[in-house]
């Protein structure tokens, strides 16, 4: 006499563990970078190249501060065989306005270079972030250094004497305040980071696991 069959016990639901016991096929990485981001490493390749990109910009930037910026009148004196070079206009502004155009040009290019920077690469990323603080430093160094270089003789006694006694000729090229040289950077880093608030994709909301937003079964 045998014993009746029992059928076995229904297997539990093991839907809401499958999902995350599955491993991911071969060669799939899981993750923001693996599945929608260009990965870590083409973002820090693209932001070295925004970096140079910048840094070199900054010629531009030096150019058109040697050829804006309002030029400082000096005036040779000479008494004996000793020189002495004096402001010819000593309630002249002439000497901020050179740091308020390198200022005001530094915000402007900051702005440019986000706007292309984030048309080009609308998801954005601490790597480009980065290299648009460091390209604008650079940048402002660079065009600070071309500017006073390619300006007026930095020798005024001796551009005193080459001149003659009277004669008025301009001061170098100067810049008196070292903080405009953040300007670019932090004109590009505001823009850029406002522009991925606004305007950049959004990651999509993950689906609830339970309730009545659950998402519907497979």
């Amino acid at each position: 006499m045998t014993a009746p069959l029992t059928p076995p016990p229904p297997p539990h639901d093991q839907s809401s563990h499958q999902a995350w016991q599955a491993p991911p096929p071969d060669g799939e990485t899981v993750g923001e970078y693996g599945q929608d981001g260009p990965g870590m490493k083409t973002e820090l390749r693209e932001g070295a190249v925004i970096a140079v990109a910048v840094a070199v910009s900054g010629v531009l930037l030096g150019l058109l501060w040697l050829w804006l910026a309002p030029h400082v009148p000096l005036v040779g004196d000479q008494s004996g065989k000793s020189w002495a070079v004096y402001l010819k206009d000593s309630e002249g502004e002439q000497a901020a306005g050179v740091d308020g155009t390198f200022t005001l040009l530094a915000l402007a290019f900051g702005v440019v270079s986000a706007v292309v920077v984030f048309l080009w690469r609308r998801r954005g990323g601490v790597p480009l972030v980065v290299a648009l603080g460091v390209g604008g430093l650079l940048a402002s160094v660079l065009a600070w250094r071309l500017g006073v270089w390619l300006g007026p003789e930095q020798d005024v006694i001796a551009h005193a004497k080459a001149v003659g006694k009277g004669v008025t000729f301009s001061a170098p090229l100067k810049l008196g305040a070292k903080g405009a040289l953040l300007a670019w950077s932090l004109s590009a880093l505001v823009v850029h980071l406002g522009l991925t608030a606004l305007f950049g994709p959004r990651d999509p909301e993950p689906p609830y696991d339970d309730g009545p937003y659950a998402a519907p079964p497979a």
